[in-house]
């Protein structure tokens, strides 16, 4: 592991977790979030997450996380108005980290659409406004520089997850320069379609961190559960995707429940990582 001790290379990897934690839909009955929200917290804190990709989350799932993982604090912006406190609440790409081990330099949030500058902007063939927000950040073990974007694709424009894939790239490129980069996501895909396709090519540089883990993959080959099966067969639709600085030791799709009950629909999934030096 490039040398290092392997205290001194526990200590400065990373957790990464990326966690589509379902919006708060009252109509979910048993599954509601008010039953679930120990659930996801319990995820996350047992699994040392340092940084969360969370997908739908409404600002008030915001607050109850932070309130139940009082260690973390969060940047993100409501995908409807472009606030922190939008009204009425809808969902957030929100960046979830460990206060004590990271801290912001950086941040900004663009639509996935044809205006990525303009709050509320809707793309191509999208059903709702989408979003990307990112963070720079200095990890205080070791003041290593990296980047974390973090997503969620629409659920039925083809064309506008082909094309957010496109857009996510350019900004990538736009933003950063020779950093580690961290991409998570909600992809709304299957690595057999096209905007994994774009999202792994050779001219992206990202790759899927589940295949460049050096211990094989744990946990089930899918993510989206229905709060009925631990991956339901050929739904693998979240994922991390990490550049070359990036050196992925372990990944996991964390199939967890209690007594049949699951935190989410969808799977947490899980990479320890360890940042190579940046630019």
């Amino acid at each position: 592991m490039f040398g290092l001790s392997a205290a001194t290379a526990q200590a400065e990897n990373l957790r990464v977790m990326t966690f589509n934690i379902r919006y708060p839909n009252p109509g979910d009955g048993v599954d509601a979030w008010p039953n679930r929200k120990e659930l996801v917290a319990s995820m996350i804190r047992f699994n040392g997450a340092d940084i969360v990709g969370l997908q739908e989350a409404f600002r008030f799932q915001l607050d109850e996380l932070s309130a139940l993982l009082p260690g973390y604090a969060w940047y993100g912006l409501c995908r409807t108005d472009g606030s922190k406190t939008p009204n009425p609440d809808n969902e957030f790409s929100a960046i979830f980290y460990r206060q004590d081990r990271l801290e912001i330099l950086d941040s900004g949030t663009f639509w996935l659409s044809e205006s990525p500058d303009t709050p509320g902007s809707k793309g191509w063939d999208a059903a709702l406004p989408r979003i990307s927000s990112w963070a720079r950040f200095r990890d205080k073990a070791n003041g290593q520089v990296f980047y974390h974007f973090n997503t969620h694709f629409d659920h039925m424009g083809a064309q506008a997850r082909a094309e957010s894939a496109r857009l996510i790239m350019a900004r990538i490129k736009a933003i950063t320069s020779g950093e580690p980069i961290l991409l998570t996501g909600d992809f709304n895909c299957t690595p057999t379609d096209e905007p994994y396709r774009i999202l792994t090519s050779e001219t992206s540089g990202l790759a899927d961190a589940m295949f460049l883990s050096e211990m094989p993959h744990h946990g089930p080959l899918s993510t989206w559960s229905g709060f009925q099966f631990p991956g339901v067969p050929g739904r693998r639709i979240d994922f991390i995707f990490v550049n070359d600085k990036v050196q992925v030791l372990r990944h996991a799709i964390l199939s967890d429940c209690w007594s049949g009950r699951f935190p989410s629909d969808h799977l947490p999934v899980l990479a320890e990582v360890h940042l190579k030096n940046g630019k």
